[in-house]
């Protein structure tokens, strides 16, 4: 294991930025969205979505996908991707 933690890429950066933005948007606290993503089955701290949004902890791929189900809306959208919701995208998918 490396003696110092990976830095937080640019990808990384703009999915916590994402996160923030998108979570106080909804009018959710860090402790509600921690809760909302545990339900998803991602077991998550408010201490560890604090982390991620203030880009201190590393979001993995599992965090950001029980992330955006709670938030209601597609990981890419969190990745810069197109702003489409889970309702839009589930829409245009039949």
């Amino acid at each position: 294991m490396p003696s110092h933690p990976l830095e937080i890429g640019p990808a990384g950066q703009a999915a916590a930025r994402a996160i923030e933005r998108t979570r106080t948007a909804r009018g959710y606290s860090q402790r509600l969205l921690a809760t909302r993503v545990t339900a998803q089955g991602r077991p998550m701290t408010f201490t560890a979505l604090s982390r991620i949004e203030r880009r201190v902890r590393r979001c993995d791929i599992d965090d950001l996908v029980a992330i955006a189900a709670a938030l209601g809306v597609s990981p890419c959208t969190l990745l810069g991707g197109p702003a489409r919701s889970l309702e839009t995208a589930s829409a245009g998918a039949t």
